[in-house]
């Protein structure tokens, strides 16, 4: 059973920072790719940042130049540092992990954790 579990998530000005983590359980090389979702009230679940096992990265347009993501493969964690917030930022972020293909290809998800910037 493959668990993910987030921390880290606040309430912060603009401008400001935050620093989100999230730890997997079940085996360190099972997960290609980890990375960050958010949602914000009435809004679409979008993809915030992602990293493969290769350290290949992708970010959404509106956090490029603010938000870095960075995964330890060995210790199964990957973290969301977020500077320069915005109240746009404002979301439930969550935590995702998908497995290889041959090992399933599973999507795992967090429970999601708040951020709220305010103005």
């Amino acid at each position: 059973q493959v668990q993910l579990v987030e921390s880290g998530g606040g309430l912060v000005q603009a401008g400001g920072s935050l620093r989100l983590s999230c730890a997997a359980s079940g085996s360190a090389f099972s997960f290609n790719t980890m990375g960050w979702y958010r949602q914000a009230p009435g809004k679409q679940r979008e993809l915030v940042a992602s990293m493969t096992t290769g350290g290949n990265t992708n970010y959404a347009d509106s956090v490029k130049g603010r938000f870095t993501i960075s995964r330890d493969i060995t210790k199964k964690t990957v973290v969301l540092q977020m500077n320069s917030l915005k109240p746009e930022d404002t979301a439930v972020y969550y935590c995702n992990a998908v497995q290889f293909p041959l090992l399933g290809g599973n999507i795992y998800w967090g429970q999601g954790t708040q951020v709220t910037v305010s103005s």
